[in-house]
């Protein structure tokens, strides 16, 4: 049977194309062909009434990093909000924090478990 072997791209729509590309190149490394490295995805819709992210919003993007703490220093320094919350945060499920981007878009920035992302995959 086929399926699906990985994302092959996200879209959506924004005010300021150009500019919207270069925030996320700038500030988390994602450029229009993005070759990123092996490892968990997690695809999960969420029932419409959740309150893991804004109700206005239809999604939300997940980017796996690789040092939440520096990205996160690195975020704040160019003045962009960063939300963490001790109870997202568990050995089990790793680190997280949220930002948006210039045109309110939700992104969670997740840092899984050492050792988590190359044992889903095996």
């Amino acid at each position: 049977m086929g399926k699906a072997t990985g994302i092959g791209g996200i879209f959506f729509r924004a005010q300021d194309t150009g500019g919207l590309a270069a925030w996320y190149e700038t500030h988390l490394g994602v450029t229009g062909f993005w070759n990123q490295e092996a490892g968990l995805t997690v695809f999960a819709p969420f029932k419409a009434n959740t309150d893991y992210f804004a109700a206005d919003r239809q999604w939300m993007i997940n980017f796996r990093v690789d040092d939440i703490g520096e990205l996160i220093a690195q975020l704040q320094q160019a003045g962009i909000t960063v939300e963490t919350r001790e109870e997202w945060d568990t050995p089990e499920t790793g680190r997280f924090a949220r930002i948006h981007d210039p045109e309110g878009n939700p992104i969670e920035l997740w840092q899984p478990p050492v050792g988590a992302v190359d044992s889903a995959t095996e």
